[in-house]
């Protein structure tokens, strides 16, 4: 037995006897080039999880300032005060846009913005009280780490106070940004923000202490080695084997700018001298993400940064859920010409869903199950059926 072939049967005997595979599991999986193994093994685990059941929501984005004063090097969303394009909505704008939103029934809006440099502490709660007073039934996913980091220094208020203002106002969860890659070796050359891996996990924990289910994310396919994703992954690891409070990790692909955007700018600086990750290292990150986080119940794939076949595939690669309709992301709309669209209803996600092979289940912000829709027709099924001839 070659060296490869005892790393493998070593991997699969932790697995079956449910250890908890270590950094140098997770280096080695990604350094395997045997996809098909490594979509097995996470697949089983998916499927140990969570059945053939892929969760979706539908939800809606809304970015109320893109005006923001870091300059992180992979950001084309960011603007700064003056710029052509640069906006911040007030309050009755964005109540205005709530309002257009009634007809597509959403269960959650998630929000995230610019470090705004002179936008007051007390616009935030504000927003958010007045945008739950116009859709009660939606829960609100809203801020960054990264965000609240940024209210303590322009308030003076410390995250433990911020987050319960933010709560009575309609917080229901943080959002999962921010976190990028945590390991210093890479972080220094890639944000321009104060919040890093040790205030990120501080404001995390409270949110959880304070009985919030928040999201974890990676950002990938950019300068950082396998090495960093493991390291990665296995700090998220550690925090919930303490808190218990993240409710789905989601690995997010590094995106180039694919045009000028409107006044000519490229604003990405790591372009020049990075590829985007290829589908099959998006489905190596999904699948080792999936093996070495044992205590994370969900990986989500969020479709608008890896495009509809990607999607698919991940959930046989470990992923169990396909985040929602969506609607204008402009985060990375606004850097890609990728090809996704800007909204899928309802019924396209359960026809995206059903058609990789899997039960679709509508779920809320905290993984609670909405509605369970059929699964997938068999194969008889779809013989049985007059199929359509072309000439």
């Amino acid at each position: 037995m070659d060296d490869n072939a005892r790393f493998k049967a070593g991997i699969e005997e932790k697995l079956a006897a449910g250890e908890r595979l270590t950094f140098e599991d997770g280096v080695g999986l990604y350094e395997t080039d045997d996809l098909a193994w490594l979509g097995r093994l996470a697949h089983g685990v998916r499927t140990a999880k969570n059945g053939d059941r892929t969760m979706f929501n539908v939800n809606r984005h809304l970015n109320l300032t893109n005006v923001c004063s870091a300059s992180c090097a992979y950001c084309s969303f960011q603007r700064k005060p003056g710029e052509t394009d640069a906006y911040t909505m007030r309050v009755e704008q964005a109540v205005a846009l709530a309002e257009q939103m009634k007809g597509d029934a959403p269960t959650e809006l998630h929000i995230v913005n610019g470090l705004h440099p002179t936008l007051p502490w007390r616009y935030y709660p504000r927003v958010l009280k007045a945008l739950k007073e116009t859709l009660p039934q939606v829960n609100l996913k809203a801020f960054t780490a990264t965000e609240v980091q940024w209210f303590e220094k322009i308030s003076g208020l410390g995250a433990d106070e911020i987050l319960d203002e933010l709560i009575e106002a309609g917080l229901e969860s943080l959002t999962g940004g921010g976190a990028e890659i945590f390991d210093w070796e890479v972080r220094q050359h890639i944000v321009d923000h104060a919040c890093h891996w040790e205030d990120w996990s501080r404001i995390h924990r409270l949110a959880h202490q304070k009985g919030l289910r928040t999201p974890a994310t990676m950002l990938y396919g950019h300068i950082e080695e396998p090495r960093h994703r493991v390291d990665h992954v296995l700090r998220l690891r550690e925090l919930q084997d303490e808190t218990g409070g993240f409710a789905v990790f989601i690995p997010l692909r590094y995106q180039h700018d694919f045009h000028d955007s409107k006044d000519g700018k490229i604003r990405n600086r790591l372009q020049a001298r990075t590829t985007m990750a290829s589908p099959a290292e998006s489905l190596k990150v999904f699948a080792v993400s999936r093996l070495l986080l044992d205590n994370f119940d969900h990986v989500k794939c969020f479709w608008v940064m890896h495009g509809l076949d990607v999607a698919q595939l991940s959930l046989s690669f470990g992923a169990d859920d396909l985040d929602g309709s969506v609607v204008e992301y402009k985060i990375t709309h606004d850097a890609d010409d990728y090809g996704t669209p800007d909204k899928m209803t309802r019924e396209d996600l359960l026809e995206l869903i059903r058609d990789a092979g899997f039960q679709p289940v509508e779920r809320n912000t905290r993984y609670e199950v909405v509605r369970e829709y059929e699964g997938p027709q068999t194969i008889g099924e779809r013989r049985a059926e007059p199929q359509s001839v072309q000439f």
